[in-house]
């Protein structure tokens, strides 16, 4: 097991700096994460929102190192006020599952199909906490009963394959929780679900969070979800954070024209009969970004300024930030 650190009220749960991600082939280098700076404070949900490919699950992946080995990582990552780029393989072994967990978007590729959901439990708690048999399976009992799974003492003896869709994402819930983390990464969890099952997975999580203390950093493109579980949210694009803020203000009125744009392709309530306004084009390659301002080429207030250089993410007050030069300023 690894050390305690001790930690301070007031030190963040993870803090990055500058973190950069590029995957280098012989042909070609895909900056996939550009710059991010990153902060969450202990029993706080951070969804990091936006469209496929603009690093969130890089950025997540990379906060458990558990990106491959052509992965060039930069900058500088602390969770529960360690050093993970400095961690031994031995090290991370014992943070991930301990420390910080993840839970994947599709529970049939991260649970093993030949073992009883009790019996991988049980083996996480036998692994991180030294626990007897005995007391790992009675751990496997309580964690499903938390996570609200329906004869619990009968689904220990099932195998991924025999559980629905939403009980298996209960079910690897469990798994990420049997060790009690200090940290959640969730990378997508609810998008294979239907809604109605989606809608009880997000609550049940963020009554989990609630209950037992945890920081969350929770990915997704979809800004309905992010409304529903976040305290606060930051927007990626082509990899660099270009908007952060609560979420209450956010869901307001976002300030930057590419979630302006995401919040205004979004079906809700009230809007039969009108037409949704789409963001022309499609995101930059991640191997040839362009001069200055990613979104630029997409955006309707662009002006020739913007393609100088690339924006600095600027504070505006009340918690919010935003990378655009036209935003902010008079």
């Amino acid at each position: 097991m690894s050390a305690a650190v001790k930690m301070d009220a007031a030190t963040p749960l993870v803090r990055a700096r500058d973190l950069s991600v590029r995957f280098v082939n012989r042909d070609t280098t895909v900056h996939a994460v550009n710059g991010v700076d990153l902060d969450l404070a202990q029993g706080e949900v951070l969804c990091l929102l936006g469209e496929s490919g603009s690093g969130k699950s890089v950025t997540l992946r990379a906060l458990m190192k558990l990106l491959p080995k052509q992965a060039k990582v930069g900058g500088s990552i602390e969770v529960a006020g360690r050093d993970v780029q400095a961690m031994s393989e031995g090290q991370l072994s014992a943070f991930r599952g301990g420390d910080v967990a993840m839970i994947f978007q599709e529970p049939m590729t991260a649970l093993d199909p030949v073992f009883t959901i009790g019996g991988q439990i049980a083996e996480a708690v036998q692994r991180h906490e030294g626990a007897s048999r005995s007391a790992a399976d009675a751990r496997a009992l309580e964690l499903l009963e938390l996570v609200q799974i329906p004869s619990a003492k009968r689904r220990l003896a099932a195998y991924p394959h025999e559980l629905s869709g939403g009980l298996r994402q209960r079910a690897m819930i469990a798994v990420a929780l049997a060790c009690k983390p200090k940290l959640l990464l969730a990378d997508e969890p609810t998008t294979a679900l239907d809604a109605t099952v989606q809608i009880q997975v997000l609550l049940l999580l963020r009554e989990l969070q609630e209950q037992l203390g945890m920081g969350v950093i929770f990915v997704t493109h979809d800004l309905g979800v992010a409304g529903e579980i976040a305290d606060r949210i930051a927007v990626m694009y082509a990899g660099r954070v270009v908007e952060e803020g609560p979420v209450v203000p956010f869901m307001a009125g976002p300030l930057h024209p590419y979630p302006q744009g995401l919040l205004g392709a979004t079906v809700h309530g009230g809007m039969r009969g009108k037409r949704l306004t789409t963001i022309p084009g499609a995101p930059p390659s991640l191997d040839r970004l362009p001069t200055g301002c990613a979104f630029a080429p997409r955006c309707e207030i662009a002006e020739p300024a913007c393609l100088d250089g690339v924006p600095a993410i600027r504070p505006l007050g009340g918690g919010r930030m935003v990378r655009c030069i036209k935003v902010g300023t008079s």
